[in-house]
Formats: C-alpha cells, sequence, structure tokens
C-alpha cells in the first residue's frame, strides 16, 4: 500500500525550542504541534468532532475497562523521537503502562492504537505525513480515521510488527456494523455507539 506524503495546510507560526515549546504549552489554551523546532497552531474542532471523540472515548473505556489497555483524550500529547515531533491525538491507547518522554508525564512514547476524527482543514495531514510519522513508533500498530459528515472508518492495521510497510486498509460504512480492534485483542465497537446522537 502507498502512502500519501501530504504536508498540512497550517501556517507556521514560530521556531522554538523544545523546551520553550513545552513552556508554552503548559500556559497556553490554544494547542499547538511541534515539528522539529516548527510550532503549528492547530485549529479547534466543531461540535461533531468534540462529540464523535467523546462517544468513542466513552464507548470504548467502559469495553476496556477490566483489560490492561489504557485510554487517553487529547490532553496529552505523542513523542514522535525520530521526527522530534510532539502531537495530539483525539484518542490513543497504551497497553499496560505509559512510557513518558523523560521527566514529561504530558508526553507518551508507546500508543499502539490512534483515532484521529477528520476534519477539513487536517484531513490530508492525518492521511500523509502524521500517519507516516506514527508509523515510526515501534509500538503503534492500529489507526481509525473518522469521519465527522458519515458514518464511515478508515481502519488500518499493522500485519507485520518486524516490519512497518504492511498495513491492512479497511473501510466501514454502515451503522450496524462493529469494528473489531485487532491491537486491543479483537474488541467490538459499534459504529452506532461511535455516532450517537450525530446529525448528518
Amino acid at each position: 500500500m502507498v502512502f500519501a506524503q501530504t504536508s498540512p495546510p497550517e501556517v507556521i507560526t514560530t521556531r522554538l525550542t523544545l523546551d520553550e515549546y513545552r513552556a508554552m504549552e503548559e500556559t497556553n489554551p490554544e494547542r499547538h504541534e511541534y515539528r522539529n523546532g516548527e510550532v503549528i497552531a492547530m485549529l479547534g474542532g466543531s461540535e461533531s468532532h468534540s462529540a464523535i471523540a467523546s462517544n468513542f472515548l466513552i464507548t470504548l473505556g467502559f469495553l476496556l475497562r477490566d483489560t490492561n489497555f489504557r485510554l487517553y483524550n487529547s490532553d496529552l500529547r505523542v513523542w514522535i523521537p525520530e521526527y522530534q515531533c510532539g502531537t495530539y491525538t483525539d484518542l490513543m491507547v497504551v497497553n499496560g503502562e505509559p512510557e513518558f518522554n523523560g521527566n514529561r508525564n504530558d508526553e507518551i512514547l508507546n500508543p499502539m492504537l490512534i483515532v484521529e476524527v477528520l476534519s477539513p482543514s487536517t484531513e490530508a495531514y492525518d492521511r500523509g505525513d502524521k500517519f507516516r510519522k506514527y508509523r515510526s513508533i515501534a509500538s503503534f500498530c492500529e489507526y481509525l480515521l473518522v469521519s465527522q459528515t458519515e458514518p464511515y472508518i478508515e481502519q488500518y492495521h499493522n500485519l507485520d510488527h518486524n516490519s512497518n510497510d504492511r498495513w491492512l486498509w479497511q473501510v466501514h460504512s454502515h451503522l450496524e456494523r462493529t469494528i473489531m480492534l485487532h491491537s486491543l485483542n479483537n474488541v467490538e465497537v459499534p459504529l452506532t455507539e461511535i455516532y450517537r446522537r450525530i446529525n448528518f
């Protein structure tokens, strides 16, 4: 499978050292992504975006409540060492204890599943460069791209943990279906719960 190498449409706001960026994120109500010295403002999401992310968090949290998996919302960053990149996900899952970046308890190194709710301004980035960066993380093995304009979810699952270039792509577009999350011991998530009370 060939993945697009598409860059995000946002405008770089400034250049900062990593320490300067972290200090800014601790006090700034707006969120920013760090890309090897470049700091990019992240645009706010829509009501549907927030509701879908919340639905997914609530549903998956219930399904994983008696497991070793840990579920996190968008408050924490994923740190990607190979690209010196710190970015926020809509939802991520860690197997067991989270691995933090040094003494930073807000930067996680070992996500296994990442969920992104797509927005017009970031969809190309989520599909392209961001996914490429995520694939450099050894623990990362499943990726969900969730539409907020229709019941439509794309699922990518790594078929070979010894390499990062064999991913299975599946599409889920019927509300009566469920998504089997292979990385989470094949737990099944109903699309009706993900899109609960969402009007298209």
